[in-house]
């Protein structure tokens, strides 16, 4: 895939009006936004837009509606919240593409800001319909997409409007093609990847493409144990994804051949039963992994461990990490997360951290601000390092 996208720097927008695609799928908790995190992050593009003269229609999803309207999840606490940070009105459209987006679209001036409802109320736009697409686009000179969280999607408003209108990215996208591009295509060296998570199958072809281009690949999470299984360890109750066995010793076998160095766990905190999330009574042991006991799980990497891929982070010129160590949600089974973010933290390295776990156990550590760069994006940074193009960006105009 082309990284070399243009900007909204690239292209003159006075007195353009703008179809920008925000993310600003936020959560709720009785009708009220309890971080506006991804609306923050969009007033860069949005403040750049308005004060070099364009007129803004934002558009965004919320939750999965799916074709209907469902008030709960329309999107008018976030124009309220965004005017708030923005100092101006935000206009709301009472719909999607209707007579009431058309026409404040249609009389919508220089300098201000309109917000579309949630484009899913749309049946089309999760189909990527060419009629929604077109309507979408009617309203507007331009296309600016800069909903990375939403840029794996080949929908109506994130990639078949530019098959109508000019498209270019926002600040968010060009930050996350520009770092995670050159992190994938040109990475200082060495390379250190880690994957985290529960199981090897979503991370399948992540692994695959990972060992074309690292040094080092550490594997922690739920996923290790079937590693571990498949270099025949006993795991005792630990999560095994049986059928993907064979799948592990051929990536074993791989890295070996291409001079990748494979990291896996040597020690474990495990429990004999699996515990509530919060649960931190919970009676955990610490022991290697050439005796695993036939009654634990394993759930989070031991010190040893730590410290093993700790080292590897400490030598890195580059590091991409997406996954949790453990159950990070337990505090008794978060060490092992914690010992990851504390080690990108203190890396001098570009550092790289995909969304989801990963990114919120960076944020939650008051550690965000010493990462390189943190993704907005979990499903789509996890398609980026699997090589995958990411439609909403293959839309773009390249420079």
């Amino acid at each position: 895939m082309n990284y070399n996208k243009k900007s909204i720097e690239d292209i003159d927008v006075k007195g353009k009006k703008v179809l920008l695609r925000c993310d600003f799928n936020v959560p709720l908790k009785a009708g009220k936004i309890t971080s506006d995190k991804r609306i923050v992050a969009a007033l860069p593009t949005i403040q750049y837009l308005l004060k070099n003269g364009a007129a803004v229609i934002a558009c965004s999803h919320m939750g999965k509606p799916k074709g209907e309207w469902k008030p709960e999840l329309s999107l008018k606490v976030v124009a309220e919240r965004l005017g708030e940070l923005l100092g101006q009105e935000v206009i709301m459209a009472a719909d999607v593409v209707g007579d009431d987006a058309k026409a404040k679209a249609a009389a919508l001036q220089p300098g201000q800001i309109m917000l579309l409802e949630n484009t899913r109320y749309m049946k089309g736009e999760t189909k990527n319909d060419p009629e929604l697409s077109k309507d979408l686009a009617s309203m507007a000179d331009l296309f600016v997409n800069d909903a990375f969280g939403s840029a794996h999607r080949a929908h109506s408003s994130t990639a078949g409007v530019a098959d109508y209108l000019p498209a270019v990215c926002g600040y968010l996208i060009e930050k996350e093609i520009s770092i995670m591009g050159k992190a994938l295509s040109d990475p200082a060296r060495p390379f250190v990847a880690i994957l985290g998570g529960a199981k090897v199958s979503d991370k399948l072809n992540v692994i695959n493409n990972l060992l074309e281009k690292v040094d080092t690949l550490i594997i922690g999470g739920g996923m290790a144990y079937t590693f571990l299984a498949a270099k025949g360890y006993g795991i005792g109750k630990s999560l095994l994804d049986g059928e993907k066995l064979d799948y592990c010793k051929d990536m074993m076998k791989k890295a070996e051949e291409k001079g990748v160095k494979l990291l896996l766990p040597i020690d474990t905190v495990g429990a004999d039963h699996f515990p509530d999330p919060i649960d931190s009574e919970i009676a955990v042991e610490t022991f290697s992994v050439e005796a695993h006991p036939d009654n634990m799980i394993g759930m989070d990497i031991g010190k040893e461990t730590c410290k093993l891929y700790a080292d590897a982070v400490r030598s890195a010129k580059t590091v991409v990490w997406n996954g949790p160590m453990g159950i990070f949600e337990n505090p008794v089974l978060s060490a092992g997360t914690i010992a990851v973010a504390q080690a990108l933290a203190d890396s001098e390295a570009i550092t790289i951290v995909g969304g989801g776990d990963s990114a919120a156990a960076c944020e939650q550590l008051g550690f965000a601000d010493k990462i390189t760069h943190i993704s907005t994006g979990g499903g789509a940074s996890l398609e980026f390092l699997e090589g995958l193009e990411l439609p909403g960006i293959a839309c773009l105009e390249d420079k």
